[in-house]
């Protein structure tokens, strides 16, 4: 009789901490209309919505929706998606009088320091055929803002921002396949 009570009393408490866990929930920010990658997210483009996270899921807190009014979609928001920190940012990509050029390198062409958004590069046109080097090898100043591997895994696509009147030329260079890229100083 002891044992069926002792049993009772875990089943409730058991069933108890179950829906309290269960029934706790957030207010975080979702997207209430579609806004295209680079739109001003405008505050009638969000709503609250109340939700049961895992701790691992990245949101944005419904307090903070005037700070997330007036930023840029970073990429299209679909409506009913939760909005997390990296859907938004403070300008677009490419700025105005900017360009992003994806650039192949095999390996070799690049250094063995991992390349992170955010670095300071400098794509180097590297010997044509015969081997011969220009006094004065051509440069292209710019800097990182993806890096992802090839989908048959022989290259690495680097993308880069460079000034406008630059991109033509190096999506040029680049589409040769001779062209290394050179890391410059992380050091600010």
């Amino acid at each position: 009789m002891l044992v069926s009570v002792a049993t009772i009393v875990l089943g409730s408490l058991g069933g108890l901490w179950l829906w309290t866990a269960a029934g706790h929930t957030t207010e975080v920010l979702a997207v209430r209309t579609l806004v295209h990658r680079g739109e001003v997210i405008d505050r009638d483009d969000l709503m609250t919505v109340r939700v049961s996270l895992d701790p691992a899921v990245q949101t944005v807190a419904a307090t903070q929706a005037d700070a997330v009014a007036g930023q840029r979609a970073a990429l299209d928001l679909a409506p009913g998606g939760l909005l997390t920190p990296s859907d938004f940012a403070t300008s677009v990509l490419p700025a105005r009088g900017t360009s992003v050029v994806g650039v192949g390198l095999a390996p070799g062409m690049l250094p063995a320091e991992p390349i992170a958004p955010g670095d300071a590069v400098r794509v180097v046109q590297t010997p044509g055929a015969q081997g011969e080097v220009a006094d004065a090898p051509v440069t292209v100043s710019a800097t990182v803002v993806g890096v992802h591997p090839s989908e048959t895994g022989d290259q690495t696509i680097v993308d880069v921002v460079v000034p406008a009147e630059a991109a033509a030329d190096l999506a040029a260079r680049a589409a040769t396949g001779k062209v290394a890229l050179v890391l410059d100083s992380r050091e600010r």
